[in-house]
This record gives C-alpha cells, structure tokens and sequence, in this order.
C-alpha cells in the first residue's frame, strides 16, 4: 500500500470491538489482510486504547 487513507484503515479493522487496545487492533488489521504500512503505523500509535474509529483515525492521520 503506497499511501495510507482511512477507506484502508476502516477495512482493516472491521469488526472491531471498542473500546480496544491497539494490540488487539492490530490483530485485527492482520487478520483483516491490512497491508504491512498500515499495521506498523497502528503499532506505533502513540494511543494503547481506543474508544472508538475516530480516536484511531486521529492518531493514525491527525484528523
């Protein structure tokens, strides 16, 4: 994956359950067949827990 967007984001995490840790969203971004750009970024939030999509695609993309 080139450039990282939230359609991206938002396949790789369907099916998630919130609140979540970032492990267990990245496990799920695995298991969803997320590309490898995606998953080291979501590894590397700076958030462990999420509430919901939104505080995800704010730590992912700023937004």
């Amino acid at each position: 994956m080139a450039d990282l967007n939230p359609i991206e984001l938002q396949k790789a995490l369907k099916g998630a359950d919130y609140p979540a840790s970032r492990d267990d969203l990245v496990s799920l971004a695995k298991g969803n067949g997320a590309g490898d750009d995606l998953v080291q970024k979501l590894s590397n939030a700076g958030t462990s827990r999420f509430d919901g999509p939104d505080d995800v695609q704010k730590a992912l993309f700023g937004k």
